[in-house]
């Protein structure tokens, strides 16, 4: 059997290859394109996120698998990739939203919080003994400036966007939302656009038990949706197919 040759900077998170590509940050992108499919959607007065949990087993809990978390009243996160991973980075990201209230008695805002998570994961592409992080966060919050919608990456690069997706059917949802997203909807036209950019994207209807929602609104705190309240989004959107 041949041996495949190997370089330094192939296993070398601090070690550029020839061409100034960083090897390691790139295979931790490819494990966020393996994670289950997740999206972001902004409406008029808060933000939508959806995720596909991705049921293997009829024998999994559905409710023991978590990609929706809350890292503050006013802002939540989900998840794709290394689900491990992301609950140490949603870890950190809620002392960080802590210690900004304590010190300045104040919440955090949205950016300031992405911000402060895309740096720690900076951190983890230039050290040796270290990896980068396999995951990607959608986080979404409203504060005093308005509402927000990041992504974040694994190398640390951060972007604020109107409506996103993330994991293995991260451009088919995009192509979705580049051709019916519109500005200033209703969280219900929201979430049944999500839903349906999760059917486009992963070519098959989700189960209705496989599939976690989370909503900030204006005025309200983030929460996660009830199981009956996921299904009738389910119905009305069966309804208008």
């Amino acid at each position: 059997m041949a041996v495949i040759p190997r370089t330094a900077y192939d296993w070398e998170i601090t070690v550029f290859s020839t061409d100034g590509r960083l090897f390691q940050v790139e295979y931790a992108r490819e494990a966020v394109k393996r994670g289950t499919t997740t999206v972001g959607i902004k409406f008029k007065n808060g933000i939508a996120l959806i995720v596909d949990k991705r049921i293997t087993s009829r024998l999994i809990e559905p409710s023991s698998i978590e990609k929706i978390f809350r890292i503050d009243e006013h802002i939540g996160c989900a998840t794709s990739g290394l689900v491990a991973d992301a609950r140490a980075l949603v870890e950190r990201a809620r002392i960080e939203a802590q210690i900004n209230r304590l010190t300045y008695e104040q919440p955090i805002q949205v950016k300031a919080l992405a911000r402060k998570i895309c740096d720690f994961k900076q951190t983890y592409t230039q050290y040796g003994g270290v990896r980068p992080f396999g995951t990607a966060l959608l986080i979404g919050g409203i504060d005093d400036t308005g509402v927000h919608l990041f992504a974040t990456d694994p190398s640390g690069a951060m972007m604020e966007y109107k409506a996103t997706a993330e994991g293995e059917g991260r451009e088919a949802a995009i192509e979705y939302f580049e051709k019916n997203y519109k500005e200033n909807m209703s969280m219900k036209e929201a979430v049944e656009l999500g839903l349906k950019a999760l059917i486009y994207a992963t070519e098959k209807k989700p189960e209705k038990h496989a599939v976690e929602i989370g909503i900030i609104e204006e005025g309200k705190e983030f929460r996660i949706m009830a199981s009956k309240e996921i299904e009738k989004y389910f119905e009305d959107v069966a309804g208008e197919e």
